[in-house]
């Protein structure tokens, strides 16, 4: 039973809920309990989609610096490889996922919300990558993700100066899609997740899968893996069902199975 990180999961939807306080520090135990709940989501059948929150006050204000302090080169040579694929494994569940965002999201924290295909921010919240002020860079995938998400000079100011962005600028740049009321953080990205608890699963994996995979190749490569995926639906039973469903009833109508 992990400590720190669960998997709480109602009506087609799974929230990885990080629960360690004061303010949810990321250290090796709650960076494997992170992995073993995105696996635990990704195999899941009855999970749909997925939610990444932290509670009503924060979302993780970083890695633990005083562990890290203790570690020489040889101690993160070994970790640093667990601490980017324990982040991967939620950017990979192969659902929708949705970062729901309150107070910090710092260092690491904000390194994990850019794991979610979507992120909604309270009023009153704060991103950023801080990790220059310690003389380290970010090393759990800030300097890729964050220069995907906001485009590298934006990505190397925030970088270069460890500065924080309140949600009303991550929100102009692109770090975040939504914001809203801090009470409402976990109520709307709970919200856009309950979408796809009846959605095509399997459509929704490729149409995922698409997108992320054809992000790290040139543009005729992504197009094969478009095509191939759009092939493979036709194999489907939501296949059928939706389009004899547009067809007999109109469009948005139909009751997907997940096969």
């Amino acid at each position: 039973m992990a400590e720190f990180v669960r998997l709480e999961v109602e009506d087609g939807v799974g929230t990885i809920r990080i629960d360690r306080p004061k303010m949810n520090a990321l250290n090796v135990q709650v960076q494997e309990e992170i992995r073993e709940a995105a696996h635990e989501a990704s195999g899941r059948d009855d999970v749909r989609a997925v939610v990444v929150y932290g509670g009503e006050k924060v979302f993780a204000a970083g890695a633990d610096v005083k562990e890290m302090a203790d570690m020489a080169y040889p101690d993160m040579v070994a970790r640093s490889g667990g601490l980017q694929s324990a982040f991967t494994a939620v950017a990979r569940i192969p659902k929708p996922v949705v970062a729901a965002v309150t107070g910090y999201a710092l260092g690491g924290g904000c390194e994990l919300a850019m794991c979610a295909d979507v992120r909604v921010a309270g009023e009153s919240a704060q991103l950023g990558q801080p990790e220059i002020l310690l003389g380290i860079i970010p090393g759990a995938g800030g300097t890729q993700r964050l220069s995907r998400l906001v485009g590298p000079a934006k990505a190397k100011d925030l970088i270069f100066t460890g500065r924080f962005v309140k949600a009303d600028e991550a929100l102009a740049i692109g770090l975040v899609d939504r914001v809203v009321p801090d009470a409402d953080v976990y109520t709307a990205a709970l919200s856009w997740a309950r979408r796809f608890g009846n959605g095509p699963a399997l459509a929704l994996r490729a149409a995922k899968e698409s997108v992320d995979r054809g992000l790290e190749v040139d543009l005729d490569t992504g197009l094969e893996i478009e095509r191939a995926q759009f092939a493979a639906l036709f194999a489907t039973d939501d296949r059928s069902i939706g389009m004899r469903s547009f067809v007999e009833n109109g469009p948005g109508k139909a009751e997907f199975t997940g096969r």
